[in-house]
């Protein structure tokens, strides 16, 4: 069972030698907000709030409020299938270098394949088997970056800064961002020997995203606005430019929100809505699934969790009302969708709305829903309440809460 928020904040204000009056005044969240979170008589919190928080106690954002854990968070030394990601992103130092194997059946496009599954199996959430094939796909790109010609090459350097970007991703999710910073540093260094002239802002994003679960929300909005402007100048007039640019707005859009400014968040995400149109115009980029992900779904979708996250359901639900997701938004996205839906309708005493949203929840991606902190403080909050809808009690005993 997933451990509640207010258990896990009590937890890191005792080790930070802090009376609930302390965090307080350090965090600028009032005694009250954090004693009944602390008590369990509130069972989850916006986001700002939580980076106020975060703040106040001097840890990440992820220490608060994570992401479904892809490996045991217990304090136990890493699997040997993490070490082995770790070994790939960071080869050993003051070593020499493997010997090459395999040149023969390696080719950029077999690597850009195994690179495009490796990304389809993150977006699953299936990131167990996304570790066991990671370290051979950075192995083969690494390979393809140091032989050939020199546009052979650049080509393999772009294979290798795709692979490592997937690797911080993966760290991101894992709760590991200093090892995320090391693979999108080892990402960022293969882009500028690349020939791909949008992967050193697609990079810059995942910086960005890596900021934000760190708390450095101000070094994250800077870093998406400048490489925002920077593809605007140079590419926008391409789908491939467009949509890095338009994923680094969002980004930008997102740091904003979690300051506590939703009015500028706001305006940066309906000017990205708008700009998914240019997408119908011009011809689509030669491989999407190595670009950012940006179309007007994308874009919706996270207007709902920030309209979620500061307070605002009826908003909300009328932007997810009627949406119709694009086929090439990722099904994780659509797991995220239903998630805040259903906090939405919660935060609406609309029990029966939010019920129905997690048992769609509960059927795409039961392991996911299962171990997410955000799941369950929903589930929590509408077993307190007085209307039990049908298949609210399915959904507390399959969470393992409330239902006792």
């Amino acid at each position: 069972m997933a451990e509640h928020l207010g258990d896990r904040l009590g937890r890191l204000r005792r080790l930070a030698d802090l009376t609930q009056d302390g965090l307080a005044e350090r965090s600028g969240v009032s005694v009250d907000v954090i004693r009944k979170l602390e008590q369990k008589r509130k069972h989850s919190a916006r986001l700002p709030t939580l980076h106020h928080l975060a703040r106040g106690l001097g840890v990440e954002l992820t220490a608060l409020l994570g992401d479904p854990p892809g490996v045991p968070s217990n304090g136990e030394a890493d699997p040997p299938q993490l070490v082995a990601v770790r070994r790939a992103i960071m080869p050993p130092l003051f070593a020499p270098p493997p010997e090459p194997q395999g040149v023969e059946r390696l080719s950029l496009s077999l690597v850009r394949g195994e690179i495009a599954k490796g990304w389809t199996l993150y977006h699953d959430a299936d990131f167990a088997s996304l570790m066991e094939v990671l370290p051979g796909i950075i192995a083969d790109a690494r390979l393809l970056a140091a032989i050939g010609n020199d546009a052979q090459r650049s080509g393999g350097q772009a294979v290798l800064g795709k692979a490592l970007q997937l690797g911080g991703h993966l760290a991101i999710r894992l709760g590991k961002t200093d090892l995320a910073l090391s693979a999108l540093e080892h990402a960022m260094r293969a882009a500028e020997q690349s020939s791909d002239p949008l992967l050193a802002p697609m990079i810059s994003n995942s910086v960005a995203w890596n900021y934000q679960r760190q708390n450095r929300l101000y070094d994250a909005s800077r870093l998406a606005v400048h490489a925002a402007d920077g593809v605007e100048r140079d590419h926008g007039v391409t789908a491939a430019g467009v949509r890095v640019w338009g994923g680094l707005l969002m980004s930008a859009a997102t740091s904003a929100a979690r300051s506590g400014d939703y009015d500028t968040a706001n305006d940066m995400m309906v000017t990205a809505e708008k700009a998914t149109g240019l997408l119908r115009k011009l011809p689509p980029p030669h491989d999407s699934k190595m670009l950012s992900v940006f179309n007007r779904s994308s874009v919706r979708i996270e207007r709902v969790r920030l309209a979620v996250q500061h307070g605002r359901p009826e908003e909300a639900l009328g932007l997810a009302k009627g949406m119709r997701l694009s086929k090439d938004t990722p099904p994780s996205w659509r797991t995220w969708l239903l998630l805040d839906v259903a906090r939405a309708h919660t935060d609406t005493a609309n029990a029966e709305g939010a019920v129905k949203a997690l048992e769609s929840l509960r059927r795409i991606a039961p392991g996911w829903m299962r171990h997410h902190t955000l799941a369950v403080s929903v589930v929590n909050d509408l077993w307190a309440g007085a209307n039990h809808p049908p298949g609210l009690r399915k959904l507390a005993e399959f969470l393992g809460v409330g239902a006792q």
